[in-house]
């Protein structure tokens, strides 16, 4: 009997990662939820019968707690799906520091990848960024101002996140794709999510208004990439260190975020940010 694939989804106690969690469920997997609210992420983990952990973003010590607790749970991840994240509101500075969209949607994924790395690696594992093709209209990498402080607003800040999420997917690939790993980063279109519930941006009103979500995808059409991915073999499936739309390498992308060298410097500078 095939022992069922553990598939750990941050993010999934609303919108796509809890879409995809609820399909990869159905389909036979292990599904370990997280989440922010202890409310939301243990009735979306009761309602499937699911394993469930809370972790708050905002601080890089509940991203290290997380991390502990799934590597002595979990001795063995086949999939990590890095799907927390958001856009939010004026510019505010997290307990650790860091502009918040910058904490929430780069460095604390970034974080628990690499404290998950050993046993990542030992199940050939697979690790998947929820990216965005706003990554390509409004993200540009600044090495010297990751956090938007010469010019801030809700959208730069967080379409350059996106960007991020490319370029670390790119050189986690680079980095230990020998050892194991494959990567990729999908954008999920234009889903009708609370994803922007925390921001005065105008996504807030396209996406959390019965007007605006009229025109948008479901949150279960958004996890078909994740889902796709998730399930697929790379390799044969799907090419490790790509970026997809609608399950196909982008054709189009932000010049940025073809930039290896940039990719290696990115990665650097954020772990000495870490330290």
């Amino acid at each position: 009997m095939t022992k069922a694939r553990t598939i750990v989804i941050t993010g999934a106690s609303d919108g796509i990662g809890a879409a995809a969690a609820r399909r990869l469920h159905r389909d036979g997997a292990r599904v370990v939820i997280v989440g922010r609210s202890p409310r939301k992420t243990q009735a979306v983990a009761g309602e499937i019968g699911a394993e469930h952990h809370i972790a708050d973003f905002t601080s890089l010590d509940d991203v290290r707690k997380l991390a502990a607790e799934l590597n002595a749970a979990y001795p063995r991840i086949d999939v990590l799906a890095n799907n927390a994240g958001g856009i939010f509101g004026d510019r505010t500075r997290t307990a650790d520091g860091f502009e918040k969209t910058f904490q929430v949607n780069h460095l604390a994924p970034f974080l628990l990848t690499r404290l998950l790395m050993d046993t990542l690696i030992a199940s050939a594992a697979t690790v998947i960024q929820t990216a965005s093709a706003g990554a390509r209209t409004f993200g540009r990498l600044d090495i010297d101002d990751l956090e938007h402080d010469r010019k801030f607003s809700p959208e730069r800040a967080y379409c350059t996140t996106k960007l991020q999420n490319i370029l670390f997917t790119k050189e986690l690939h680079r980095r230990h794709h020998s050892a194991g790993i494959s990567t990729a980063a999908f954008h999920p279109g234009s889903v009708a999510s609370n994803f922007a519930i925390e921001s005065e941006s105008y996504l807030r009103h396209l996406t959390g208004t019965r007007l605006g979500r009229a025109f948008l995808a479901t949150p279960e059409k958004g996890a078909e990439q994740l889902v796709w991915l998730a399930q697929g073999r790379p390799g044969i499936d799907w090419v490790s260190g790509t970026y997809y739309e609608k399950r196909k390498p982008a054709k189009r992308n932000n010049p940025q975020a073809l930039d290896a060298d940039l990719a290696r410097r990115f990665w650097d500078r954020s772990e000495q940010l870490l330290r």
